[in-house]
This record gives structure tokens, C-alpha cells and sequence, in this order.
């Protein structure tokens, strides 16, 4: 069983990694590729990337000395692990800094995040600073978008990663944005996506903070129960959700929630 994660815009590099002695850091598996798509990057001027990338001057300016720093082999000082350097709304619910070490072991055989630059990141792999969100339509030699730039590779990864796991199924806890890069005929397995709904002006409906949270809870849950089994993910309660079997089917398994206050 694979757990599929979301990047996240937010980057920490200050705070320091709980079992750091423990942990050891590796190199993402496409660093080739990350690199290539780097090289397009470090061609474009900060107007180029606010237009590209719909961001701020600021911004701008700063990816653009992120990619002039980036290198293809960085020291421990230049990255971080990937699972703590994300620092968005699912990663504050997968709190990885309170996890203990066979937690975060699990996360690392479990896990692993989709990424526009570097494709498939483990947990554990040395992340620079980049943004880069998978549905830019960065023009690349193999086509229009990231999508046809990394075509089977995410697909096979998980695949292959998989072949290693006694249950064949993918938990798709990314947006659809990222979880589009992986190609179904390729990828050749189960895939589920649970769905987390709040009531809200009397009727059940995502709300996209406490949607994104959810995901970051419901890796965490796997983590803290050591999950192989997709069926133990029904019994999911993290933060008072709960699993509604009368609106999910096999691919889709709805978790809602009615807060006193809603």
C-alpha cells in the first residue's frame, strides 16, 4: 500500500528535524530529469516567471535565485528532507516533526510526493528550495506541459515501488491537479481517493483547508497504526471524521464531519 501526496508551496528550511541522526537523507530518484527542467528554468527572467507561474514580482525574483543556486549534487546544507521541508495545510496535518522514529520509517516506505521537478520525492530525499506546480505550462522538448514531460515515469515509479507491497493499491491522498501525472494504464493498480467533507450550510460539501488538512491527518493515522491494509482506513476518526459507507464506492471513499459549531 502506497500513500500519494501533494507538495506544498510553503517551504521551511529553519526548523530542525527531530532524528536527525537517524535518518538517513538520499538523492531523489530523477535527478536527471529535475535537473533538465532546472536548466529551462535558469532561461527564464522574472517577468518570464511571473507570467509562466502567475506569481508576484517577489516571488519571482526569489525562484529565480533558487534556481540559480540549485545544483545537481547539494550538500546537507543546501536541502532538507523532503517531508518536513513542505509546509502547507496537509503537511501541518501529517505533522511530521511529532512523529518518533518508527513512524516516520513508516512514512518513508509508504509515502511519496508528487513533485513537477523532481517527479517522485521519498520522504527522506534531499529537497532543494524550487516551485513549480505540476499543471505549469512550462513548453519542454517532449511537450506543452509537465504532464507530457514526465509521461509513464511517475506511473512506473509508484509501480515499481509497489511490486514491494503486499497489497497492490494506491491511497490517493494528492489534488488532481498532481495525482493526473500518474498514468492509470501504467500504473497498473488499485487506486482509492478518499474524499473529506464538512457540513456546511445545511449540506455536506469540501471545504478546501479542511480538505487538504485531512489528507495530511489521514497519512498521519496511517502512520500512527502502521496501515498495510486499505480496509483498516475506515476506521479513520482523526479530528472527528468519520467513513460513510452509503456514499462511497470502491474508488471513492467519502470521510465527513459535523462539527457542534457548523
Amino acid at each position: 500500500m502506497l500513500i500519494a501526496l501533494s507538495p506544498a508551496k510553503s517551504l521551511d528550511y529553519n526548523t530542525p528535524i527531530p532524528h536527525s541522526d537517524a535518518i538517513q537523507l538520499s538523492l531523489p530518484t530523477f535527478m536527471p530529469q529535475a535537473a533538465r527542467l532546472i536548466s529551462l528554468l535558469k532561461k527564464q527572467n522574472s517577468l518570464e516567471l511571473m507570467q509562466l507561474m502567475g506569481i508576484s514580482e517577489s516571488l519571482a525574483q526569489l525562484n529565480k535565485e533558487r534556481y540559480a543556486a540549485w545544483v545537481k549534487s547539494p550538500s546537507l546544507e543546501q536541502g532538507k528532507a523532503a517531508i518536513f521541508a513542505f509546509n502547507g495545510d496537509v503537511y501541518e496535518g501529517l505533522d511530521a516533526y511529532s512523529l518518533n522514529l518508527k513512524q516516520l520509517n513508516y512514512v518513508q516506505k509508504h509515502t511519496r510526493i508528487l513533485s513537477g521537478i523532481y517527479g517522485v520525492l521519498r520522504p527522506f530525499d534531499l529537497l532543494q528550495a524550487y516551485r513549480l506546480e505540476m499543471g505549469t505550462r512550462l513548453t519542454n522538448p517532449k511537450g506543452a506541459n509537465l504532464y507530457a514531460f514526465w509521461g509513464d515515469t511517475i506511473a512506473d515509479n509508484l509501480r515499481a515501488v509497489l511490486s514491494e507491497h503486499k497489497e497492490q493499491v494506491v491511497i490517493n491522498l494528492a489534488s488532481d491537479e498532481y495525482f493526473k501525472s500518474v498514468r492509470l494504464p501504467a500504473l497498473k493498480a488499485e487506486v482509492i481517493t478518499p474524499v473529506f467533507q464538512d457540513w456546511k450550510n445545511d449540506r455536506y460539501k469540501i471545504i478546501s483547508f479542511y480538505a487538504k488538512r485531512a489528507r495530511g491527518l489521514m497519512a498521519r493515522y496511517c502512520a500512527q497504526h502502521q496501515i498495510t491494509n486499505p480496509e483498516q482506513l475506515k476506521q479513520f476518526d482523526l479530528d472527528g471524521y468519520a467513513y460513510d459507507a452509503d456514499n462511497s464506492d470502491q474508488q471513492r471513499w467519502m470521510f465527513r464531519r459535523r462539527l457542534a459549531a457548523s
